[in-house]
């Protein structure tokens, strides 16, 4: 059996470093993928997936990745659950755990001019 993902999608913020109480370093994204075919109105419609990323990867996924930039990601699904702190609820997640990203295009800013 495996558990393995691959998606091509665009940053949707920009990614910040964070450090855990233990010194790992980790980000989250949210990657905007967008489906392979279009609606009943003829949009391609987007899901907005969770990954999180540690160490070396979410280090270099913050230094050299921005909003709007196409990335390639390959990971695993995982599920977890928390406690709602405000209804104790328990609340369920899923999201893409990153073992490796690609850095294929980044998002030219509008006020770049070209030569």
């Amino acid at each position: 059996m495996h558990n393995m993902v691959y998606l091509i999608g665009r940053l949707t913020d920009n990614p910040t470093l964070k450090e855990t109480d233990e010194d790992y370093r980790m980000t989250s994204i949210n990657l905007a993928v967008q489906r392979a075919y279009k609606n009943e109105d003829g949009v391609f419609e987007t899901d907005f997936i969770r990954c999180v990323l540690w160490d070396s990867v979410a280090e270099h996924t913050c230094e050299y990745c921005k909003k709007g930039d196409l990335v390639g990601i390959k990971g695993r699904l995982q599920n977890r659950s928390y406690e709602d702190e405000s209804t104790k609820e328990k609340k369920y997640i899923t999201e893409v755990i990153v073992d490796k990203i690609s850095f294929l295009a980044s998002k030219k800013d509008k006020t770049e001019v070209e030569e």
